[in-house]
């Protein structure tokens, strides 16, 4: 029975100061293991941040380009008829649309869901336009009805998507 009491009187304080030891270095390394964690989430953060907002830049490039006036300046041609200026501004939204596409990865649903919106207007508008006038009329009535309709909008969707982007971007940049 001393030989136990004697050999307790060794191991107890031995396993008490393990013990102490164990927990104050599985705190410690929670600690760095934590540390370690944010430092790579500023990190990714500060990568992430630029790719973002050069996305945010493509969709305004795309709003702009598929924005009914730029679109007849850059592809109307005097020779069209309005069956080819109709398709040429259908296709071209499509493409322009299509190349973008990869960008949604880096904005909300809700933007995303407005820029499909505002793309689906213009090809509506434009579709209704040209439903107007016969396909083998010249296409400069048809050009121009589709300023009138554009000037004639307070704000079209275009602008509107425009603004989203503006203001998500400035979610962005205002994060610490």
């Amino acid at each position: 029975m001393t030989q136990f009491l004697e050999i307790l009187k060794y191991i107890l304080p031995a396993l008490i100061v393990f013990i102490t030891v164990y927990y104050t270095m599985k705190q410690y390394l929670n600690s760095q293991y934590n540390l370690q964690y944010l430092k790579n989430q500023n990190k990714n953060a500060e990568q992430n941040v630029p790719i973002k907002l050069q996305a945010y830049e493509r969709l305004l490039l795309l709003m702009e380009r598929i924005r009914l006036s730029n679109l007849v300046f850059r592809l109307r041609s005097s020779d069209m008829n309005v069956n080819e200026l109709t398709a040429s501004l259908l296709i071209s939204i499509q493409k322009e649309f299509e190349h973008n596409q990869a960008q949604q990865l880096y904005v909300s649903n809700e933007l995303w869901s407005i820029i499909k919106q505002a793309k689906e207007n213009v090809q509506n508008i434009i579709s209704e336009s040209s439903a107007k006038f016969n396909d083998t009329d010249n296409c400069t009535n048809m050009s121009n009805a589709l300023m009138m309709i554009e000037k004639g909008q307070t704000k079209t969707s275009v602008d509107v998507a425009i603004e989203a982007i503006k203001q998500e971007a400035q979610l962005i940049l205002k994060t610490p």
